[in-house]
């Protein structure tokens, strides 16, 4: 399937690594510019250096999602305008729901919610004066079936799935498309967080937290960040136009719900 993206420009959130370097990667082989941004300048020049490039325009830009005034202005002070929109941010620190400080909701909810509406705010009036707009939220299957142990990032994916739903109701008759990707356990730097700290809350070894993990998905593996990069670049393209408000697992069949 020829997904032609050349001429679109798109803004890839969290793309030093991970599923927003995946991503990043795909949308420029499939033609798009990409302009990437998070944190780490390093990083970023070194991920710019990898994309795919056929007379086509990438770029990048600096901003740390825990400072949403910051984001602002960096959005505000660079002419970049952009078709496509994945918003992409590390989640938060894993932990029982009962025992996380008002503090971590706080925290995260600046990271995802706030930092997606404020880059939201800034690019839509381009999407619909160029009658076009991708919006791709990276959330987690928790918005399906909440996940043992992420009491702060299940709650928090909620919000932001909800806030996505509303925002498409309300975009969609400017041919902006507002969808989610609920990654399934993928193969990334997170994932070993996560693995790490669950094998010294459990006692378990490393090895067989991952074993568990593998085996509660049907496929009985990790997904790659390509695999979960391939569903996202596909709702960025024309042929995607029909598809809006939707919460898309790419998991393998682990989420138990339809």
């Amino acid at each position: 399937m020829e997904l032609n993206l050349k001429n679109k420009n798109a803004l890839v959130c969290g793309s030093t690594q991970g599923i927003g370097k995946a991503t990043a990667i795909l949308l420029a082989e499939e033609g798009a510019n990409v302009t990437l941004i998070a944190r780490n300048e390093e990083k970023l020049k070194a991920v710019l250096a990898e994309l795919p490039n056929n007379n086509q325009f990438h770029d990048y830009l600096v901003a740390d999602f825990s400072k949403p005034n910051e984001l602002k202005d960096v959005l505000e002070k660079s002419d970049l305008q952009f078709h496509i929109l994945i918003n992409n941010t590390g989640g938060p620190a894993g932990g029982p729901i009962f025992n996380a400080k008002i503090e971590e909701f706080e925290s995260a909810f600046t990271q995802h919610l706030k930092c997606n509406h404020i880059l939201v705010q800034t690019l839509v009036p381009f999407m619909k004066d160029q009658g076009f707009g991708r919006i791709v939220n990276v959330i987690s299957t928790s918005v399906k079936q909440p996940l043992d142990g992420l009491g702060v990032s299940n709650t928090i994916r909620g919000a932001v799935a909800s806030w996505s739903k509303t925002l498409a109701n309300e975009l969609g008759g400017f041919g902006i498309t507002v969808n989610n990707v609920l990654p399934g356990a993928t193969g990334t730097e997170r994932l070993k967080e996560i693995i790490k700290n669950k094998s010294a809350k459990t006692g378990l070894s490393i090895e067989e937290v991952s074993k568990n993990m593998k085996n509660a998905s049907p496929a009985k593996r990790f997904a790659k960040p390509e695999e979960i990069a391939a569903a996202i670049v596909f709702l960025t393209s024309e042929k995607a136009s029909f598809i809006n408000g939707i919460n898309v697992p790419v998991d393998g069949g682990r989420t138990k719900s339809l």
